[in-house]
């Protein structure tokens, strides 16, 4: 009898792994292709903050680089990632390398 419940429970136990409920993540900045697109060399600090919002790294070993990451999981499973990083010389935007969040295209607010 001891036997039966112990498979019992343990059946009942396997069964409740798929059912287990995982939130969605989203971590970081959404930049927008059209938003991207209006970030040109020779910006400020206050321009790029002003359309970019806040960057989720700034490194204190490397004062002059901003680290725009995003992330985006769903249900446990990796759906989008992206990053991109400005420069500056002389506080002013001298290259960006990477790109936009491409999922949200459309998204940004008209200005």
């Amino acid at each position: 009898m001891r036997l039966l419940a112990t498979l019992a429970l343990s059946l009942a136990l396997a069964g409740c792994g798929s059912i287990i409920h995982r939130i969605d993540i989203q971590q970081g900045n959404i930049v927008a292709p059209e938003t991207f697109a209006r970030l040109k060399t020779g910006m400020t600090r206050t321009e790029v903050r002003t359309l970019l919002g806040t960057p989720l790294l700034t490194d204190i070993f490397h004062a002059n680089r901003w680290d725009y990451y995003f992330r985006n999981e769903k249900r446990g499973q990796l759906v989008e990632q992206n990053k991109f990083t400005v420069h500056f010389e002389n506080e002013k935007v001298a290259r960006i390398e990477g790109g936009p969040t491409l999922s949200a295209a459309g998204a940004a607010p008209k200005k």
